[in-house]
């Protein structure tokens, strides 16, 4: 596939996505911007999700991590089912009752201001550093297919990348990305599907043969249960699943925005199940297209690249397969970066102008629109900045990366959340930012200490501990004999 007919097929992507946008959103104002008007029917917000849910990190890296986790993210995917549940049936019944914009309200709400700016401040550095991580995947990949021919520097590779999701995602946010999603999902589960069809028949198999295969593939091994210090260990992985979930979706204004989007709490709840059901479906897909990819590489006598993340670029676009394999790989992964890219930088922008500047209590409609459009490219540009940064840094497997980091940013806000739900008390609140701070700082110390001790490797689970010592905080923090 030549540079010229990736620019080509990346165009005619975003030719259609600008449509789509420009249509669903022309008419938003600062609600529809930031909950959509919350009048999304809930079939049309579960189908948004998957594209959601599905970002250019998922495209890429888990179908190349399958060489070194076999299906053990199958564990995890099994503990984000449970964790949906706690969302769908926990979280949303009391957000819709505040009636909240943004999540983080319902911390000023229980415990203060100090509560709400330390989770949002939280929620902030969480959000630009995996947006942006998982930005610099695709501009990566968009380097090498591309912009190297025409010695375009990464820079500018990255500038003209949040430039076209600035400009789709500026006016209608919630309300465009809705519909948005909803193309990205179409695309990214077809390019899903169609891949995985067209490495069949370039190997001669049929769906017999793709299910003996994957059967007796080393690679296709679901559960460890057999070493608890490691860090595919099943309860370890299926605990941290329902966690990571819980802060990763139900904490994350991201997420979040477009399950508060529906007209009612029974209608987010519906959408809610009826993800978490597509989610396994299409990371299992996933992971089956991982073992067709490296079963094409041993096949044909390819050599495997440095990084697992490029598997699937290097079989889509140089592995002797028909063009429309390569133009399926960079339409699934263009849209999936887009819809992750454009949902991340609308809830960087509700959150940043509604906790931040508390802009909705201090402005009126026309100020507040000003003032969140001017936040709005501020953002874009730093996350231009941070993927400049990536580029310099990440060697890791990319969706390790992202969950790692997870695991330190999210857990005060887990934390904070779940005191608040779990507990009827309060908290000498000026102190929450430093407890906020102190709780990733222990886990750290604690994963460190485990690992040179006693051998024993913290994985993903690492977001517990980090939650734990927060609520150890707040109980420190209590104010004695109120309730």
């Amino acid at each position: 596939m030549t540079p010229l007919a990736v620019i080509l097929t990346v165009l005619g992507y975003i030719a259609v996505l600008f449509v789509v946008a420009w249509l669903s959103g022309r008419r938003a104002d600062n609600a529809g911007f930031f909950t959509g008007g919350r009048r999304t029917p809930w079939y049309l917000a579960a189908f948004a999700m998957i594209g959601a849910a599905m970002s250019g990190v998922t495209f890429i890296s888990v179908p190349g991590s399958v060489a070194a986790d076999a299906f053990s993210y199958m564990q995890m995917v099994a503990g984000f089912t449970v964790g949906q549940l706690v969302v769908a049936f926990l979280l949303v019944p009391t957000f819709y009752r505040l009636r909240v914009v943004s999540l983080y309200e319902y911390l000023d709400a229980r415990f203060g201001v100090a509560a709400h700016r330390t989770g949002a401040w939280f929620f902030f550095l969480s959000k630009m550093l995996g947006a942006a991580l998982k930005l610099y995947v695709v501009c990566a990949v968009m380097q090498l297919l591309v912009f190297d021919a025409y010695g375009v520097p990464l820079w500018a590779n990255a500038a003209l990348t949040m430039g076209l999701v600035w400009l789709y995602t500026q006016r209608g946010g919630v309300k465009a990305l809705i519909w948005t999603d909803t193309l990205q999902s179409l695309c990214l589960v077809g390019s899903l599907a169609l891949s995985v069809l067209f490495i069949m028949r370039g190997m001669g198999w049929s769906a017999a043969d793709v299910v003996r295969e994957v059967g007796a593939s080393p690679y296709a091994r679901v559960l460890f249960l057999d070493d608890p210090s490691s860090g595919r260990y099943f309860w370890k992985m299926f605990l941290a699943g329902i966690v990571l979930l819980v802060a990763m979706t139900g904490l994350d204004q991201d997420m979040m925005q477009r399950n508060l989007s529906c007209p009612t709490p029974r209608d987010a709840q519906k959408n809610i199940v009826l993800t978490a059901l597509c989610q396994i479906f299409v990371i299992l897909l996933f992971l089956v297209l991982g073992v067709l990819l490296y079963a094409y590489v041993e096949r044909r006598g390819m050599a495997l690249p440095a990084r697992s993340d490029e598997v699937f670029p290097l079989v889509a676009v140089e592995g002797g397969l028909p063009v429309f394999v390569g133009v399926l790989f960079v339409v699934g992964l263009v849209s999936s970066t887009y819809s992750s890219a454009g949902a991340s930088l609308t809830a960087l922008t509700t959150s940043f102008t509604v906790d931040l500047l508390d802009g909705v209590k201090r402005y009126d409609e026309r100020r507040l629109t000003c003032v969140r459009r001017r936040v709005h490219g501020a953002l874009a540009a730093g996350l231009v900045g941070l993927i400049l940064a990536f580029g310099y840094w990440a060697d890791d497997s990319v969706i390790n990366l992202v969950f790692r980091m997870a695991s330190y940013t999210y857990g005060p806000i887990l934390g904070m959340f779940l005191f608040g739900l779990a507990t009827p008390w309060r908290v000498r609140d000026r102190w929450m930012p430093l407890v906020a701070v102190a709780a990733p700082l222990l886990s750290a110390a604690v994963q460190w200490f485990a690992r040179e001790r006693w051998g024993y490797q913290i994985g993903f689970e690492l977001l517990i501990y980090n939650a734990a010592f927060t609520i150890a905080g707040m109980f420190l923090l209590l104010k004695r004999h109120e309730k």
